[in-house]
């Protein structure tokens, strides 16, 4: 089994640099690609920010901050994963997004070099399908906030290979996670369940059932959940929970995971979530 100590991740993102972030602090060199090097470098830029913060609550060394921010070396060109044992996709919701990176990723890869996707929703198998390697294609999906969360859920395709996974619950677990696997299936365990809950959320809300507060309230207190749903919404993106439950929707054709007009609408006016300053509640002060 392979011992990955240099990985590449492609997209800057929440998610991509939360990814790097926990790569670099387990001492992977880490590749962070986007659609341009000055995009990659605001990712890096967002690392910094999250482990200064760790700094001054104590929880990390000064010079620990520096040397895991030296082994995050930005990059807006595929060419950097020539070294590369792994390759992460982390970029928005989408499968003809998705497909286009892989196919880049497999073609800038040396050859046995792992291609893992942090897909929510879409099909490793179909991911697998487009590039040359799939028994080395796999499915890892972090939850959000990377740093923060302690699972990650693995996704086997027909066509992995046993010492693809095996060498992916590794990287997981020394990356400090728990690891759960799940069959390819749509939305996988986690948001199996995770996204109808929110649709749900959704619903009541359209229908004056309560305030979003009263919501979030109910699940926190009523559920012992940490997060209200419409809160955890927010922090997911809308445009993000609507993509999965399109998926879900749409691949088990069963009207239970119909997507909530009013989730269709916030997406449509612009409004998902944190990133965008308003989603159910408003965060504009906050930015």
């Amino acid at each position: 089994m392979a011992s990955i100590e240099v990985m590449g991740v492609v997209g800057a993102g929440q998610m991509g640099r939360g990814i790097a972030q926990v790569a670099a602090q387990a001492g992977i060199t880490v590749h962070l690609l986007d659609v341009n090097e000055a995009t990659a470098e605001n990712g890096v830029e967002q690392v910094a920010r999250s482990l200064a913060k760790l700094v001054d609550k104590g929880k990390l060394a000064a010079d620990a901050r520096g040397a895991i921010l030296e082994r995050i070396r930005p990059s807006g060109d595929y060419g950097v994963l020539a070294d590369a044992g792994m390759v992460v996709e982390a970029a928005t919701e989408a499968f003809e997004l998705k497909t286009k990176i892989f196919r880049k990723m497999d073609e800038a890869a040396p050859a046995g070099a792992i291609l893992a996707s942090n897909t929510s929703s879409i099909s490793i198998t179909k991911l697998a399908a487009v590039t040359r390697r799939p028994e080395h294609v796999v499915g890892m999906h972090f939850m959000n906030p990377v740093p923060v969360m302690k699972l990650v859920e693995l996704i086997r395709a027909l066509q992995t290979s046993d010492e693809t996974f095996a060498t992916t619950r590794a990287l997981a677990e020394r990356f400090g996670k728990t690891v759960i696997t799940s069959l390819d299936r749509p939305g996988f365990i986690v948001n199996r369940i995770l996204i109808p809950f929110i649709n749900e959320a959704c619903f009541a809300l359209q229908e004056n059932l309560g305030t979003p507060e009263d919501i979030d309230t109910g699940a926190r207190l009523g559920l012992n959940h940490p997060l209200g749903p419409l809160a955890l919404a927010d922090l997911i993106g809308l445009d993000t929970c609507l993509a999965i439950a399109e998926v879900l929707h749409s691949e088990l054709g069963e009207d239970k995971y119909r997507p909530a007009p009013i989730l269709r609408n916030y997406v449509a006016a612009g409004w998902f979530g944190r990133k965008s300053g308003r989603g159910f509640y408003d965060y504009s002060e906050k930015k």
